[in-house]
């Protein structure tokens, strides 16, 4: 199967073999975490934050200002609502009270 795909060849003698044009290429190892100065560390983190955020599927203007609109108006009806219950709980207590 990997022979069809093009990821190994086949030998004389059976054993597949390993295809280096497909190979990843290896990034240029860096020292341990654990040797690097305190500066180089924040270096280090910075790096790999940038790298993380660049991963980030971003929304467009439009989907936030759609996702905004959703929030506020649920949250408006939200409120309505809490307000004319604890309105009409507050009355319906006081007229109990007061018969």
């Amino acid at each position: 199967m990997q022979q069809r795909q093009g990821q190994v060849e086949a030998e004389a003698e059976g054993a597949p073999a390993t295809d280096t044009t497909t190979l990843p290429r290896l990034r240029p190892e860096r020292p341990a975490k654990s040797e690097l100065s305190p500066p180089a560390k924040v270096a280090e983190f910075g790096r790999e934050v940038r790298s993380e955020l660049r991963q980030v599927a971003w929304p467009t203007r439009v989907e936030v200002v759609n996702s905004a609109t959703v929030v506020f108006i649920t949250m408006v009806v939200l409120v309505v609502l809490i307000f004319l219950l604890n309105y009409a709980f507050a009355h319906s207590i006081s007229w109990l009270y007061t018969t």
